[in-house]
């Protein structure tokens, strides 16, 4: 492992730059979980985390490893909206202003909030890709410093904290369960988990509907894929032709990825809500999802499960736990 991108010792001193700014959150045993698993489970609930994901983590580590400078020039990235609330709240928080370019395929509710957040908003196009090309420009014509929400070594850095936690938390985990979009997450908490527990596996867990890294993985290589909406719509987007980061990180320390149906996230969610008493996205549901589906082999010691986030459009939220066969095509109607 030594030659990821990120290593453990950046990923350590990311925790010790970002202690304080974050919220060092709780680890429970899920009591339902764990008696139709078999094994003790337990739930890293990163969607407490102040703007409710684990993308805080990162984006915080990223404006603190900024020069005084390059933070008064003003951040930018293109986000599907976690990343844009985490980075709006970090630069307000550090003296500098962030501008968020996200497609129209990002629920209003996470729009709104990042406005409400202090920055500037752009919407542009129906992809990540597009928003990307504002940031592009941004960077080029005015400025900017671009701080991209998966595919840089601070973020990665800074989301790894949370696997720090979960080893500090549960140190006989065998098994973590990480939601995984263009591998920010993924790659961080695989490499602080695999730095100091080497033989736990780190699984995975996205949508079937536009799943770029797995289709990047099966192709050896980065790809182009399709952004569709889906109730995960956190995990959606693509993770760059020219991604320099984290597809090899994921390549080398993830042990499997797993698809879920529209179906088994909704049940996900239905179970977080009515069994843990807990309110999350399909993003942060797809953990559970795949243990409630049983599509994880192996399991005969503790799991750690994560869920992140909570920004969840409530309408929809509210549908899906009422059952909606279809709660995307509602929302369209």
């Amino acid at each position: 492992m030594s030659n990821l991108a990120v290593t453990l010792a950046e990923i350590e001193q990311a925790a010790r730059r970002i202690d304080g700014r974050v919220l060092n959150t709780p680890l429970v045993p899920s009591a339902s979980l764990s008696e139709r698993c078999g094994v003790l489970v337990g739930l890293k609930l990163e969607h407490h985390q102040t703007t409710g994901s684990f993308k805080l983590r990162g984006a915080t580590n990223a404006v603190l490893s900024l020069t005084p400078e390059e933070r008064a020039r003003g951040v930018v990235a293109a986000s599907t909206g976690n990343h844009g609330r985490a980075l709006a709240h970090a630069a307000r928080t550090e003296g500098s202003i962030a501008t968020i370019c996200m497609s129209r395929l990002v629920p209003d509710n996470k729009v709104s909030e990042i406005r409400r957040l202090g920055a500037n908003v752009r919407i542009v196009g129906k992809s990540q890709d597009e928003a990307q090309l504002e940031v592009d420009r941004l960077v080029a014509e005015d400025g900017l410093v671009m701080v991209a929400p998966f595919d840089n070594r601070a973020v990665v850095a800074g989301q790894g904290t949370l696997g720090l936690e979960i080893l500090e938390a549960m140190p006989d985990v065998a098994t973590v369960l990480v939601p995984l979009s263009g591998g920010g997450l993924a790659a961080g908490v695989a490499a602080a988990v695999k730095g100091r527990s080497p033989k736990t596996r780190v699984i995975g867990l996205t949508m079937e509907r536009g799943a770029a890294m797995k289709a990047s993985l099966d192709a050896g290589g980065p790809v182009a894929v399709e952004e569709v909406a889906s109730l995960a719509d956190s995990l959606g987007g693509g993770i760059g032709l020219d991604n320099a980061v984290t597809f090899e990180m994921c390549r080398a320390l993830l042990d499997d990825v797993i698809l879920l149906s529209e179906d088994e996230i909704a049940v996900g969610m239905r179970h977080a809500y009515s069994q843990e008493r807990e309110v999350i996205e399909g993003a942060g549901a797809v953990g559970i999802a795949a243990l409630l589906s049983r599509r994880l082999g192996g399991l005969d010691r503790p799991v750690a499960v994560i869920l992140s986030g909570r920004n969840v459009d409530m309408d929809l939220h509210r549908r899906v736990i009422n059952g909606g066969v279809d709660p995307l095509a509602e929302a369209a109607a």
